[in-house]
This record gives C-alpha cells, structure tokens and sequence, in this order.
C-alpha cells in the first residue's frame, strides 16, 4: 500500500475538522434557536392600535377588577337617590293636608285659595292645577267638575310643613243667576295623583247650573294665599 505523503494527510486532518466544528455549530444552533425564536407570529403580540392602547385596556381591565361586582350600580343608584332626595319627586295625597283659606271676594266674584300643605318629614313637589269637587253630605258631587284658568304652570317645592295654594273663584249665585247649592265639602285632589282630601266647606252657596255656574281653578303658586 503507498504511503500518503505529509500534505496529503495534512489535508485530510483539517478537512476532518470542519467537519466536527460543523457539526457542533448544528447543534448549538438548535438548542439557540428553541430560545430565541418569537412565540408568536409578527404583529400578533398586540391590537393594531399598538402597545399603549392596549396598556390602558389593562389598566381599566385591572381597576374593574377591583369594583366588587354591583358596586358600580349601587354608587349611581346612590348618586340619582341623593339627586332626588333635593327635591323627593311629587307630593303624594298621604303626605299632603288640604285646607280652603279666606274668602277674598270682588266684583261679584268669590275667590278661595286652597291650599295643600306638607305634612310629610320629606321635601316634595307639586305642579300645575288640583282637582278639586263640591260635594253634598252623602258625596254626590254637586254641578260639574270645575275648569282651569289659563296659567303657566311651575314646580313648587315644599319642604316639610310648608305650603302650596290654587285659587278656586266663582260667581257668586245670587249676583250671576246661577242655581245654587251649598256644599257639605270639597274634594281636593293633588297634580298626579289619584286619592283625595276631604275639607269641610265652609264657604256657603256655589253656582252648581245655569247661566255663569263655572267654578275655576289657578295653577299652584307657593305660599297660603294672595
């Protein structure tokens, strides 16, 4: 067998040794690749609005996560009821007391203010026209359900104890013509509600039908009277 000369082996030794660093660069170069390598594909990590939007989210998402679920609803519900507690929305007929103040008559009118007063221990509300019915001793109404004299009707906000009145004017029968009767009460019903109070009438006859028999009503204004 001929013998390899010395540049010949030289040769074959340096090309044995590329070969071996070759193949420890391969396998650092994997176990390097599993490290670095993005976990996810590029413009995935983060909404299209970028980093910051996204950090603000997480933000807000963090604050709501320390609200305890409902709190949120309690602390607006608590604000709208302390919003309403200024004012305590309407008057309602079991917090009201009705009373018909002095007549001051002119020109052949009689004019009565009726006046509803808060009897509650809340602040309330009251706006526009009452209701209000003359009735006999057995409440059968007498003449027709009285009208409403043109007015701007305003929120009147009593406190407890304070008051609100309407002016109730008619005719008197006896200068008008009318067919009188005389009442044994009036029937008061506050703006938007349903039940009434009852006041004994004190204010003698009332037109109940014929010529010149309407009986009217004014908006409320505050206070007991003109």
């Amino acid at each position: 067998m001929a013998k390899k000369s010395p540049s010949v082996h030289r040769a074959a030794l340096l090309a044995s040794a590329v070969a071996v660093l070759g193949l420890l660069t391969a396998c650092g170069s994997g176990d390097g690749g599993t490290a670095s390598a993005p976990t996810t594909l590029p413009g995935t990590a983060a909404p299209a609005t970028g980093s910051h939007h996204s950090t603000g989210s997480a933000s807000a998402s963090a604050s709501a996560s320390n609200t305890a679920p409902g709190e949120a609803t309690l602390t607006a519900s608590a604000a709208q009821s302390t919003q309403a507690g200024t004012t305590g929305g309407r008057c309602h007929t079991s917090e009201l007391r009705a009373t018909v103040g002095r007549n001051d008559p002119g020109a052949g009118q009689e004019n009565f203010p009726v006046v509803l007063t808060n009897a509650s221990s809340r602040t309330c509300t009251v706006r526009g026209y009452p209701g209000a019915a003359f009735v006999d001793a057995s409440g059968r109404q007498l003449g027709p359900d009285p009208k409403r004299s043109s007015g701007s009707p305003t929120t009147v906000t009593l406190a407890p104890g304070k008051s609100a009145w309407a002016g109730l004017t008619f005719s008197n029968p006896e200068v008008s013509g009318a067919h009188p009767a005389t009442p044994a009460s009036l029937l008061v019903t506050p703006p938007d509600e349903r039940d009434h109070l009852t006041v004994t009438w004190k204010g003698g006859q009332v037109p109940v039908s014929g010529n010149a028999s309407s009986v009217f009503l004014t908006v409320f204004s505050p206070g007991t009277g003109p």
